[in-house]
């Protein structure tokens, strides 16, 4: 959907433009009726994932008893 409004009505509520701009949305800025600008509303891109594998080598110290049941669930074990 696009809408038009003027320089001084963005101006005044563009705050509330941005917020309310859905996924390919556009809003034309006009200034003496003819076309100036234009608000696109578009997806926030995530980082990428690293890739597998780049963690390796970075756990530098493991406690010999890492396996071993926690006290604190053995007596709902038993």
């Amino acid at each position: 959907m696009t809408v038009a409004i003027t320089v001084e009505e963005a101006q005044a509520k563009l705050k509330e433009l941005i917020a309310g701009l859905s996924l390919g949305e556009e809003v034309i800025i006009t200034q003496n009726q003819l076309p100036v600008a234009k608000l696109v509303g578009k997806r926030i891109a995530r980082p990428p994932r690293p890739a597998p594998g780049l963690g390796k080598g970075s756990v530098v110290y493991m406690a010999p008893d890492f396996d071993e049941p926690l006290d604190e669930f053995e007596e709902e074990v038993e």
